[in-house]
């Protein structure tokens, strides 16, 4: 396969100015060669009628000058329309009148006839050969005369009235004026192609100058680029690039943020553990040494829970961009509850806590991203078993209506103030209660953003009856079904 498609690889890719011109200008000069037939053909056509209306107007003129009123055939010749007929002429010019039966002939005898039947009163042009040499242009009239002349059967005779005129003048005439009219479309022709190729040229200079100015960018410049005279055809096309730049751009701010937020939490953890063990490098005592050991052991929980916690609040973040979104399925709610419930019994365990669930009987269906619900869950939980007194209180509830699901995890510990609840998930800030409690405040910040991505969202409260806090995710069911994340699958 390499070896197929190197070919292709090396094969140079074609200009767009050069496809326009390659399929425009062939349909260009077939059309143009179309129209010069077309208009030629039509030239000539014109110029033939043109002169056969002037052999029309001298057949005409010398059968209004014929006579039969002698008892013969007799032509009262206009000799002057004759002899300017022959000046206007482009070639040498012949008329012959004469009876069917050709026994009275006035003129230039020898004339050629159509080879088929002439309908009285009918005019016929035709090409011929006069005296079988010369080419000629004949125009013929046949009609009754008046009075007749009858023959010795006694049938009346037609008059049959022919002017002809010799062709290589002519024929020269129509190959100049043909000449003439082909090297003015042929200018034409060079002119429209000129113009074109000036007009593609013209018209892909946006393109240019979005490739100048892409080129010309610093690499970290992800500002949406100028539809300033942009045309109509390329405007999607820098529609598409800045929607890229922007997705890129909220990329890199959230890679950004991350690794300002991961030097800010981790340096002072790391600091401190490096600090501890070279003192328990130098320390002798060996009880000394086991209690900076232990010190250690801390801080480095300390640092792998920071760490934990912003790597989910970066997969919540990520799973919220279109390009990078996790992919969503259908599962039950009380599973999944049932299942984050159990995974924090050992730490409930540790603390004596009455610890429990309570979910409804039938199945709960939810549609959404079970890891990151799962680890929202979880750090719900876990906060109420930190906050929680030794022997305190953790429960976990499931309910569902017809309009909305809640997962309430309610606790006895010391609650929050209305201050810190209004604040609440924002990153790094931690509540009055939370200062004498191990953790980076990104518990919250994480629950807060994998319910937003849910259609969901976190709410907190106070019980009315004792103390603590509930801590909830509510999920309205109108608003999942219109998830967009439903349509993926």
């Amino acid at each position: 396969m390499p070896a197929k498609d190197k070919p292709h690889a090396n094969r140079p890719q074609r200009s767009l100015k050069s496809l326009l011109l390659l399929w425009i200008i062939p349909i260009l000069l077939l059309v143009s060669s179309l129209g010069l037939w077309s208009s030629n053909t039509v030239l000539k056509e014109q110029v033939e009628a043109a002169y056969d209306r002037s052999l029309a107007g001298v057949l005409r003129a010398i059968d209004i000058n014929i006579s039969t009123d002698s008892g013969g055939l007799a032509l009262e010749q206009p000799y002057r329309l004759l002899e300017f007929f022959d000046l206007t002429a482009s070639g040498n010019v012949y008329y012959r009148i004469a009876t069917e039966d050709g026994l009275a002939e006035i003129g230039h005898g020898g004339l050629p006839l159509p080879s088929h039947a002439m309908e009285s009163g009918k005019m016929y042009f035709f090409n011929a050969r006069y005296l079988d040499e010369e080419p000629v242009r004949a125009a013929v009239l046949a009609r009754p005369l008046s009075p007749p002349l009858h023959t010795q059967q006694g049938v009346s005779q037609r008059v049959v009235i022919q002017v002809a005129e010799s062709l290589e003048q002519r024929q020269s005439f129509i190959q100049d004026i043909l000449l003439r009219a082909a090297g003015r479309d042929v200018l034409v022709i060079v002119l429209n192609g000129v113009l074109l190729v000036c007009g593609v040229i013209f018209a892909l200079r946006p393109l240019l100058r979005l490739r100048n100015e892409l080129a010309q960018r610093s690499t970290d410049d992800l500002s949406p680029i100028s539809q300033k005279d942009v045309p109509s055809e390329v405007l999607p096309l820098v529609e598409a690039i800045n929607h890229h730049m922007e997705r890129y751009a909220r990329q890199a701010k959230s890679q950004r943020q991350f690794l300002d937020d991961a030097s800010h939490q981790l340096r002072t953890p790391l600091t401190i553990l490096r600090t501890q063990l070279d003192y328990a490098l130098r320390e002798n005592d060996l009880e000394e040494t086991r209690a900076a050991i232990h010190a250690m052991r801390d801080g480095l929980e300390r640092a792998t829970r920071v760490t934990n916690q912003m790597l989910a609040l970066a997969r919540a973040h990520g799973a919220a961009q279109p390009e990078a979104a996790m992919a969503r399925e259908s599962f039950s709610l009380n599973r999944l509850v049932e299942e984050s419930t159990r995974l924090m019994l050992p730490a409930a365990k540790a603390k004596r806590l009455d610890y429990g669930m309570d979910l409804p009987p039938r199945q709960v269906p939810f549609t959404g991203m079970k890891l990151l619900l799962q680890e929202a869950i979880v750090n719900l939980i876990d906060n109420a078993i930190r906050y929680s007194p030794e022997g305190g209180s953790v429960m976990v509830l499931l309910s569902a209506s017809a309009d909305e699901i809640r997962i309430t995890v309610a606790d006895d510990g010391p609650g929050m103030s209305p201050q810190d609840m209004a604040k609440a998930g924002v990153r790094f800030r931690r509540g009055a209660a939370g200062k004498s409690q191990a953790g980076a405040g990104l518990g919250l910040a994480i629950v807060k953003a994998i319910a937003e991505l849910h259609m969901g969202e976190l709410r907190l409260a106070s019980p009315r009856n004792r103390q603590g806090l509930d801590a909830e995710l509510v999920f309205s069911l109108i608003r999942v079904s219109a998830s967009p994340g439903d349509s993926e699958r």
